[in-house]
C-alpha cells in the first residue's frame, strides 16, 4: 500500500479571476498608494510648510499641482473601488465554498455600495453616518469571522482579531459621537476617548501580526539547519533590534547630550506625526519605534505577497493604506474590500489518492487475454 500524500497550495490567488479582476485589483493597490502619498500626506506637508513658502516660491506651486493630481486620484480610486468590490461579490457568491455568513457579508456590502452612491446625491446627515457606520461595523464582523474559522494558523487569526479590534475603535468613536449628537445632549459620550487611542495601538500591534502571519520565511528564521541563512538571520535581526532600540532610546540620549538638538528632533517628529494623524488618522502617541517598526513589517509583507501574486499581498495593502481615521467613504470601502481579499487567500489541503496493490508479483490481465480457457 503506498501512503497517501498531502500538499498544500494557495487558492484564491488574484490571478485566478480573470484578466478583468486582475488588472482592477492592481490598479486599486496602486492608485489608492499614490492617493495617500499624493493627496493626503503630501497636502498636508505644504499646508505644514506655509512659513517655509515665504522665502522659497516655489513650494506652493508645486504642493497645488501635486494636491490636484491626488484629488483627481481620490475620484479614480473610488471608481476603481466600486468595481473591484463588485467583482468580487460576484466571484465570492458564485464560489463553491460559501457559507450563509459569507453571503450576508456579501450583501451587507452590496448595500453599502447603494448608501455611497445615494450619499453621492443626498449628502448623509447624523443619521445616515450612523447608519453607514453600523453596517460597515457589521460588513466587517461578518467577514472577520469568515477569516476565522477557515484559517487556522494562530499568527493568521491574531492578525484578524487585532485589525478588527483596531478598526472597531474607530467605528465605535463615530458612531457613539454621531449618535449623542444626533440626541442633542452634552454628556460625554462614555469610553470614546479610550476606544479610540485603543484602536490605534491595536493598528499598529496589527502591522506586526502582518509580518508573523504572512512575512516571516525560512530564510529569516534562526531554527534553520542552514548555516549562510542562519548568519542571514542572525545580521537581519540584530540589526532590526539595535535599529528598534535605538529609536526608542535616541530621544532620552539626544536630551542628556544635546538638548537644544533634541528640541528640534521632537517638533520634526510632531510635524510627521502631524501629518499622519491628518493623512491616516494616527496621533503618534505610543513611542516613534512601533511605528516605524510596524511600517517596515507591513511593507516588506505586502512587497513579499505581492510579487508572489497572492490576494493577502492586496488585502493587508489596502487595509492599511486606508489609514486608521476612515474619514471619507472610499476609504471604508477600501478596508471592506481589503478584508475581503484576505479573506480569499487560504491555503487548500488536497489528498492524492494512492492505488492499491497486494504483495507478490500479480500481473493484472489485459482486455484482451482470454481466461478459463480449456
Amino acid at each position: 500500500m503506498k501512503p497517501a500524500r498531502l500538499s498544500e497550495r494557495v487558492i484564491g490567488k488574484v490571478s485566478d479571476f480573470g484578466p478583468l479582476f486582475d488588472y482592477t485589483v492592481k490598479l486599486v493597490l496602486l492608485a489608492s498608494f499614490l492617493e495617500l502619498v499624493l493627496y493626503r500626506l503630501l497636502s498636508r506637508l505644504g499646508m505644514h510648510l506655509s512659513k517655509m513658502a515665504a522665502t522659497h516660491p516655489w513650494i506652493t506651486p508645486t504642493f497645488t499641482a501635486l494636491t490636484e493630481v491626488g484629488a483627481w486620484l481620490l475620484n479614480i480610486v473610488a471608481v476603481l473601488l466600486l468595481l473591484a468590490l463588485t467583482l468580487t461579490m460576484v466571484n465570492r457568491w458564485g464560489g463553491s465554498d460559501n457559507s450563509r455568513l459569507v453571503k450576508l457579508g456579501i450583501i451587507g456590502t452590496a448595500l453599502l455600495l447603494v448608501l455611497t452612491l445615494g450619499f453621492l446625491v443626498v449628502p448623509p446627515g447624523m443619521l445616515g453616518a450612523i447608519v453607514y457606520n453600523g453596517l460597515t461595523l457589521l460588513v466587517l464582523t461578518v467577514f472577520v469571522s469568515d477569516y476565522v474559522m477557515t484559517h487556522r494558523e494562530p499568527a493568521q487569526r491574531a492578525l484578524a482579531v487585532t485589525y478588527f479590534l483596531g478598526m472597531s475603535g474607530w467605528l465605535y468613536y463615530q458612531i457613539v459621537s454621531s449618535t449623542y449628537s444626533l440626541m442633542g445632549t452634552i454628556v460625554q459620550p462614555p469610553l470614546v476617548y479610550e476606544s479610540h487611542r485603543m484602536g490605534e495601538a491595536l493598528m499598529v500591534l496589527a502591522s506586526f501580526c502582518a509580518f508573523l502571519a504572512y512575512g516571516k520565511s525560512k530564510s529569516l528564521s534562526l531554527r534553520t539547519k542552514n548555516r549562510q541563512q542562519r548568519n542571514r538571520a542572525i545580521w537581519f535581526w540584530a540589526v532590526t533590534g539595535a535599529t528598534f532600540t535605538t529609536l526608542l532610546v535616541i530621544d532620552y540620549l539626544l536630551d542628556r547630550i544635546a538638548p537644544g538638538f533634541a528640541s528640534g528632533f521632537r517638533q520634526a517628529s510632531q510635524g510627521i506625526g502631524w501629518i499622519f494623524q491628518f493623512g491616516m488618522g494616527y496621533t503618534f502617541y505610543l513611542p516613534f519605534a512601533l511605528y516605524v517598526g510596524g511600517l517596515l513589517c507591513w511593507s516588506y509583507t505586502v512587497v513579499k505577497l505581492v510579487t508572489m501574486g497572492r490576494l493577502a499581498g492586496y488585502g493587508l495593502g489596502l487595509m492599511f493604506i486606508a489609514g486608521y481615521a476612515l474619514l471619507f467613504s472610499n476609504l471604508t470601502l477600501m478596508v471592506v474590500l481589503g478584508v475581503m481579499l484576505l479573506a480569499c487567500d487560504r491555503v487548500k489541503v488536497a489528498t492524492a489518492e494512492a492505488l492499491s496493490t497486494s504483495a507478490g508479483p500479480i500481473m493484472p490481465a489485459s482486455d484482451g487475454l482470454m481466461t478459463g480457457r480449456a
